[in-house]
């Protein structure tokens, strides 16, 4: 399913504090705060010309998430950065001095830190991030997870130190507990997902994003002429959304949300011009994007920037990952998680459709631009679907 975007402020300006969160300068200081980061460089951006040939469009690029900072999804560069500005920023007011990443590991501000605990709800990458952030500067963690969260991902984050706390319930039954339980105890929520007055927390999380587009951008031959994006919340594709229209003005490239059939809490807000929280059905093993009410800062982009909604069913994304794992003619192997792939399942389901062809302008001059947001994040659940090891694809990339 697709539509067009149609909201009264599709194409106009973004929103002064989102096009502050996303300006260059920002996104700078991003990159600068990155370089701090051990394990950091930059991920690999793999062209698909015998997909793009396949496909009928000039160009696929996808940039590879699943290798940033050895913890498997480009969440690692949202919730970490988040904790670690809310670190400084408390040391600042506490010291009564600007205090910068290069004093993070200062005794004055490890001694901060150790009074501050950071809580989250996540379907496991978010999580992880934050666990990661709190470790590195000292801090406590405390991880909400739903019911549908397996238990391999609920291990990788509290390998980390964070307390784990399990939810009855949907993703959004975790995040209104830990809004309440974090607000109780004193503890600081850094979510990746907004609600009517909590929003700055979640614009660093999206800030923290930034950093992969720059270094997209400079691995390019070329400009993109058409983003495809997966969305659960819709942080992410916020963030690439309002980067690329700052980026590139009224030549931005065309932009397309995409979510699984059955968690498309954007398109239906889409379909009825407001944000709207939709009714939890069958889970979907899109894990990472199975959210049913948008992000406010996120659906606050998105209903300005992007060009058009889309659904993905199960077996597109369960067949996109068996194709990026062994692909035709000299395309590179990827490894893509359930989640990590769904943008690439729009493009391939929008291309084979003509009148979703004739409506996006996917023709022969097409540059395609794509993220794999996560790798095998849970390597039973991939073989289960691949038929394949993860690490036997990785061998043959």
């Amino acid at each position: 399913m697709l539509i067009l975007n149609t909201h009264p402020d599709h194409d106009k300006a973004l929103d002064p504090a989102d096009a502050e969160t996303l300006s260059l300068e920002e996104a700078r200081t991003v990159e600068r705060f990155l370089q701090h980061r051990p394990n950091h460089e930059p991920t690999p951006l793999h062209a698909l010309d015998n997909l793009a040939k396949e496909l009928g469009v000039a160009s696929i690029h996808i940039k590879d998430e699943g290798f940033r900072l050895g913890l498997g999804s480009f969440k690692a560069l949202g919730g970490s950065y988040a904790v670690i500005r809310l670190v400084l920023e408390a040391a600042g007011r506490k010291l009564g001095q600007p205090v910068d990443i290069s004093d993070l590991q200062s005794p004055a501000v490890r001694k901060i830190a150790e009074t501050m605990t950071f809580g989250c709800a996540t379907d496991g990458n978010h999580g992880k991030s934050v666990a990661v952030g709190a470790r590195m500067v000292g801090a406590k963690a405390a991880i909400f997870v739903h019911s549908g969260v397996s238990d391999e991902r609920v291990a990788a984050i509290a390998q980390y130190g964070a307390e784990m706390i399990r939810v009855e319930g949907t993703y959004d039954d975790s995040v209104a507990e830990a809004e309440r339980v974090c607000r109780e105890n004193g503890w600081t929520v850094v979510s990746d997902t907004s609600w009517p007055g909590y929003e700055r927390i979640p614009s660093l999380v999206m800030q923290g994003y930034t950093a992969m587009l720059g270094e997209a951008l400079r691995a390019l031959p070329q400009p993109p002429t058409h983003v495809f994006i997966q969305a659960g919340v819709g942080g992410l594709a916020a963030a690439v959304a309002g980067y690329f229209d700052i980026v590139f003005g009224d030549k931005r490239p065309k932009f397309v949300v995409v979510e699984p059939e059955r968690a498309a809490c954007i398109l239906e807000s889409a379909r009825v011009g407001h944000p709207v929280k939709v009714e939890h059905g069958e889970a979907t093993i899109m894990a990472m994007l199975e959210c049913y009410e948008p992000s406010l800062v996120g659906w606050r982009v998105l209903s300005r920037k992007a060009e058009a909604f889309m659904t993905v069913s199960e077996e597109d994304a369960a067949e996109t990952m068996r194709r990026l794992a062994r692909p035709k003619g000299s395309d590179p192997a990827i490894v893509a998680g359930e989640s990590g792939c769904a943008g690439l399942a729009g493009l391939i389901r929008a291309a084979g459709d003509a009148e979703a062809r004739a409506a996006l302008g996917l023709d022969g001059n097409a540059r395609i631009f794509l993220i794999n947001t996560e790798t095998a994040t849970d390597k039973a659940r991939y073989e289960a679907i691949v038929g394949t090891a993860p690490d036997k694809v990785l061998e043959t990339a």
